[in-house]
């Protein structure tokens, strides 16, 4: 696949300690589309360093409008949606590069390494996702606190990684915490049981889901032998389903109370 026909979009708000790192791997790229909600920090500065990036500022409503927006802004026939974040490792850009131009597919499937600053851990909870797709065939929806590209036609996986390395202060982790979980807590109440996975169902129990996803990121998924990153990232996770339970449990004691 030619490069010259993929433009990367990537969101921004307040990503200095990212951004950097992650156009670095980006300077294939002809033109790089940015939607940024008004960062404050030096985000623009870095931004306007680099001479094919192109940033539109959109107030932030959701994920989905604003990718959906952007989507609106790429002129190429492909798009490769990632997040600020994001670290493509040299050998998928040279995968990206041999691909052949097969119809029929129309979205790309890519596995991640998550870091902590810096080190890939043996394993995460975070998935394979749909980042490269042809333009015209994708559009974004909201899911819980989170969002989704949904994509027509065939998908076919990618074998090379992007490294999600968030080196963000644990400060605006928490604080983004407290507004996604809200979200998601609402969204688990709000869907009717069948509609939920098993992974949900045991979440909206409230008790299990933290103690199940410690283990599962020590154990199952080896960050027991990640060192200091692994238990970090294992901890964070509890906290994070910890945080969701009270959630959990303030929209369904204030709804009884009326």
């Amino acid at each position: 696949m030619n490069l010259d026909i993929i433009t990367p979009l990537i969101l921004t708000y307040n990503e200095a300690p990212n951004i950097d790192r992650t156009l670095q791997r980006l300077t294939w790229a002809k033109e790089i589309i940015i939607i940024d909600s008004y960062s404050t920090d030096q985000t623009l500065d870095i931004l306007n360093s680099y001479p094919q990036v192109k940033v539109i500022q959109q107030p932030f409503e959701s994920f989905a409008s604003q990718c959906n927006f952007g989507l609106t802004n790429i002129k190429s026939e492909w798009v490769l949606s990632i997040d600020a974040d994001y670290i493509l490792s040299q050998e998928l850009i040279d995968e990206i590069k041999s691909l052949s131009d097969i119809p029929d597919i129309n979205s790309y499937i890519v596995p991640f390494k998550y870091c902590v600053i810096g080190k890939p851990l043996r394993g995460t909870l975070y998935p394979p996702r749909k980042v490269l797709y042809r333009t015209k065939k994708g559009i974004y929806e909201n899911d819980g606190h989170a969002h989704r590209v949904r994509i027509d036609g065939n998908s076919q996986a990618l074998i090379n990684f992007i490294y999600h390395d968030d080196r963000k202060p644990l400060s605006r982790w928490l604080w983004a915490q407290d507004r996604y979980l809200l979200i998601e807590a609402k969204k688990l109440l709000e869907t009717p049981e069948y509609e939920l996975s098993l992974g949900d169902r045991i979440r909206k129990q409230k008790i299990f889901a933290p103690f199940i996803i410690l283990i599962y990121c020590l154990i199952l998924k080896g960050g027991i032998f990640d060192g200091w990153q692994g238990w970090y990232y294992a901890f964070q996770r509890l906290l994070a389903e910890i945080l969701l339970s009270l959630r959990l449990i303030e929209l369904e004691k204030l709804d009884k109370a009326g």
